[in-house]
């Protein structure tokens, strides 16, 4: 099977752009970048027409269809793999892009959703229509049909696909639980056809209207769980049609530098897809502007792992100022920190609210330094901070001791790997986050005060009795006990456990906080699973 860890995105963007920084060739590739459009009509009707013949001023099935970027890289990939469609790299990227400006979604169509474009890891969908559930989504995410828009008829079409390519499906994934191909044959493709229309609202004004351009400095903050926070300015500078040079000038949570470079393109005319090397790290980004331009929001995330990866929110500088986000969420009453702030304009006056003293440390492009010292008698709870006539409300608690302890995610799946096999493990990042009580006095509710993860102490143990008696947490993985990460076990079949089978496990993590003379446990779940063989852009 095809192993898509990273996607074809990044690299197509890597062919495309390769000449950028070398003079003529930049010249050479900008050109060609702007010809994308004429070019990619004559690549459908060279390459695609023979079996998507000409309707119009489209294609059949192509001109029926909108989907994101990944969406239609997985279309051109399976027309390669099973219909013997031969693209160049160059040829993919041109159709690609074509795709998704002409055939795209509207930033309010994928807003739901961006969880599986930006692989988020431990995310629980939350679909409410349980048809839809048991007929789609056993087999794959539910975002990966939301992600496309199709009339009923061909939502029907699609249908047909599904039983002509996977003959065996309907006795596969529980699927004799009900009348499978009645359903998604009459019923279901009704259904998708009013939840996800291919003409909307939002389509026609989306690609009628003028699009932002990223180019520009950006406030950047961002936040890698197991690392912490870090952030200061991107600078955008246009390379092409669509495409961008990015340059990082950063500092993580210590204030140590954090430099990089890269390549970005915008496809859609807010979906980021960039590629850069940070801090000697590649990584892979996914993000999505503001429909005015003004804020750059998604994930950044590591190109030979994905799991391993930080939120990021930018906004775009003028000079106004505004706070993005700061190295340090939360602050012990008697205690005095160092804390980053990232945004713009922060040389006016910083407010962290009562009980706290602001001690400027220094200022520059994108970054405040700031020494905190909050008061013995500070009332616990959330402050507004204020940066001259900016606020960010509930961006800053402060706290005399922890109330409670939350392990994030609440539920974490790591997959075994490696030993020589094809595909390596696939790791779990656990925080302990501290919370105090909210007004109604009892832990666990949504007026509890977030304080940030905590350093803590972590082990493992066997979830119930089943994992029990297949000693799991002896088996399968290692947790650190000091940064709550955990490295699964190797896979394959394990002669040393019980009936021979792989290193799989569920577990109970427990992270504990030491607060003063007390310590605060919370507990989580760990499931240790298989490899992901089949890893597409969207699962």
């Amino acid at each position: 099977m095809t192993r898509w860890r990273t996607g074809l995105l990044p690299a197509s963007l890597i062919a495309v752009s390769a000449g950028l920084a070398a003079g003529g060739a930049a010249a050479q590739t900008q050109t060609q970048t702007q010809a994308q459009a004429p070019d990619a009509r004559a690549i459908i009707t060279e390459r695609c027409a023979s079996c998507h013949t000409p309707e119009g001023d489209g294609w059949k099935r192509i001109s029926h269809i909108r989907k994101s970027p990944e969406g239609w890289e997985m279309t051109l990939f399976r027309m390669g793999h099973l219909h013997g469609a031969r693209l160049s790299e160059t040829e993919a990227s041109t159709l690609i892009r074509y795709l998704a400006d002409t055939q795209g979604l509207a930033p309010s169509e994928t807003a739901d959703y961006r969880y599986i474009l930006e692989r988020q890891p431990n995310v629980a969908e939350a679909e409410a229509d349980e048809g839809l559930v048991t007929t789609c989504a056993r087999c794959h995410s539910f975002a990966r049909v939301a992600l496309q828009r199709r009339d009923a008829d061909e939502w029907l079409k699609l249908a047909h696909f599904h039983v002509g390519q996977f003959p065996t499906i309907e006795y596969q994934f529980m699927s004799r639980d009900h009348e499978y191909w009645q359903r998604i044959s009459t019923e279901t493709p009704q259904i998708l056809g009013q939840r996800f229309p291919y003409e909307t609202a939002a389509w026609t004004a989306w690609k009628d209207a003028g699009k932002a351009d990223p180019a520009g400095t950006w406030a950047v903050s961002a936040y890698q769980p197991g690392k912490g926070a870090y952030g200061g300015t991107m600078t955008v500078t246009a390379a092409g049609e669509g495409t961008y040079r990015v340059a990082y000038d950063l500092t993580d949570a210590a204030g140590q530098p954090l430099t990089g470079e890269g390549l970005a393109s915008v496809f859609t005319g807010y979906e980021w897809r960039g590629s850069v090397s940070l801090g000697g790290t590649d990584l892979r980004e996914i993000m999505a502007l503001s429909e005015d331009g003004t804020t750059l929001s998604g994930r950044a995330f590591q190109a030979a792992a994905d799991e391993v990866g930080a939120t990021v929110t930018a906004v775009k500088m003028d000079g106004r100022p505004v706070l993005v986000g700061l190295s340090k969420p939360s602050l012990k009453a008697g205690e005095s920190a160092t804390v980053t702030l990232w945004g713009d304009g922060l040389g006016s006056r910083i407010d962290f609210g009562p009980g706290i003293t602001v001690e400027p440390q220094g200022v520059s492009a994108g970054r405040a330094v700031v020494r905190l010292t909050a008061a013995r008698d500070a009332a616990p709870g959330w402050r507004t901070i204020k940066v001259g006539d900016a606020t960010l409300e509930q961006g800053f608690a402060v706290y005399r001791s922890v109330d409670s302890v939350r392990i994030e995610p609440e539920t974490a799946v790591a997959r075994v790997g490696g030993g020589g096999g094809a595909l390596g493990a696939i790791t779990a990042q656990l925080e302990a986050v501290g919370y105090l009580n909210g007004p109604d006095g009892q832990p666990g509710t949504d007026d509890d005060v977030r304080l940030g993860a905590l350093p803590a102490a972590w082990s493992v143990a066997n979830r119930d009795e089943a994992a029990e008696g297949m000693e799991d947490a002896r088996f399968a993985g290692t947790m650190n006990s000091s940064n709550g990460l955990f490295q699964p076990a190797l896979a394959g079949p394990n002669p040393e456990r019980r009936f021979g089978t792989n290193n799989v496990g569920d577990l109970t993590v427990t992270g504990t906080v030491k607060d003063g003379t007390r310590s605060v446990s919370g507990e989580g779940r760990l499931v240790v699973t298989v490899q992901r063989w089949n890893d597409p852009p969207i699962h």
